[in-house]
């Protein structure tokens, strides 16, 4: 019994193997079940594969740029709340809203006249004290006052000159300047409303030269630095997009932890003062330019084995081809080796393709 089964499980193995052997002849004269790529042609010969239609682009020498890319926006160089040092009562604007201001410029003042007319008072006594400080001094070297007598007229002297000083300081107070160069805004008071120190008469905004804010990833902060060039994109009044370039002037001294980002700022000169503080822009950093780099596009490679295969168009056929890479951007990848300029590159369908498989360039660029 044993030695029957025995037998009959090699009989299946046998009969296995042989229809593995015969199958293939028997398959290609079937009239169905077959594809295109294994069918023989009329005439006989060797079989065909289906063209792939593929896009492609010649391989030519080109800028590439590795960019850190960041948005930000623009703020004044210099801005401050305009207020009176003193409380008063406002009796003169000077300046009109909207204006331009120099440093120094008298914009507005308060009631000042009390102050005047004890400035006028002190300034009057002076000459009788200078004259008590001759006397005494005269009068001290003949020995006839004493040194007390003479040093109590000269502290009285100072007194009154520190008096006068005072006064003086007083009535600077009272007088609001632009502390800078700068455009003046609209103001929050009128002639005649009582003003304190707490008080906002108008905002003054300095705008040329014009700061540039923005942030960068944490692991870019060995590539941002004093003097770096940046380059910021906005559209102007007219509608246009243009680029400016600004230079970095001071990087935050640490990383922010919540954003886990580090904030820069680069100046740009804006002599005409088109560009207005508050305006989104982008921001573009070159960290790193090659020119006459073979750049291909990071989609045309595929890694396989810890290689990098790319797909040449030759003659109608795809042939593979090793690279060595090097510099990578957002959407290409520099060649290092294994291509040469006027290179077919097959850029679509590259999953698909096999060695010496048939192509048809639908698109070269």
């Amino acid at each position: 019994m044993r030695n029957g089964i025995k037998w009959s499980v090699i009989s299946v193995v046998v009969l296995f193997v042989i229809g593995m052997m015969i199958y293939p002849s028997v398959k290609n004269r079937l009239p169905f079940g077959s594809n295109s790529e294994n069918e023989n042609p009329p005439g006989g010969g060797e079989l065909r594969r289906p063209a792939l239609n593929i896009q492609a682009e010649v391989i030519r020498p080109q800028v590439l740029s590795d960019k850190i890319i960041s948005t930000g926006s623009t703020i004044p160089d210099e801005e401050v709340d305009l207020s009176f040092e003193s409380s008063g009562k406002i009796v003169a604007i000077y300046f009109k809203e909207g204006s331009r201001v120099k440093a120094g410029d008298l914009l507005a003042r308060i009631n000042d006249k009390p102050l005047q007319a004890q400035q006028k008072k002190l300034e009057a006594e002076l000459p009788l004290a200078r004259d008590r400080v001759f006397r005494q001094r005269t009068l001290l070297e003949k020995d006839a006052v004493s040194q007390e007598a003479f040093e109590q007229v000269t502290t009285d002297y100072e007194k009154l000159l520190a008096d006068v000083e005072l006064v003086k300081a007083q009535l600077a107070q009272t007088e609001l300047r632009a502390p800078f160069d700068g455009i003046i805004g609209l103001r929050s008071v009128s002639e005649g409303a009582y003003t304190t120190q707490a008080t906002v008469i108008a905002k003054l905004t300095k705008i040329s030269p014009l700061k540039i804010e923005f942030s960068i990833p944490e692991r870019y902060a060995s590539d941002v630095k004093e003097g770096t060039v940046v380059s910021f994109a906005m559209e102007t009044s007219d509608g246009v997009l243009r680029e400016f370039r600004a230079r970095v002037y001071a990087v935050e001294s640490k990383v922010d932890m919540v954003t886990r980002s580090l904030k820069v700022r680069a100046t740009y000169p804006n002599e005409n003062g088109a560009i207005q503080p508050g305006r989104y822009l982008s921001v573009e950093i070159t960290k790193q330019e090659i020119r006459d780099a073979l750049a291909i596009p990071s989609e045309a490679i595929i890694p396989e084995m810890g290689k990098s295969i790319v797909y040449l168009y030759r003659q109608g056929r795809a042939q593979p081809a090793e690279i060595t890479t090097g510099l990578r951007t957002e959407s290409h990848v520099q060649a290092l080796s294994g291509l040469t300029p006027g290179d077919t590159l097959i850029t679509t369908g590259v999953m698909q393709l096999r060695t010496d498989m048939p192509v048809v360039i639908d698109q070269l660029n």
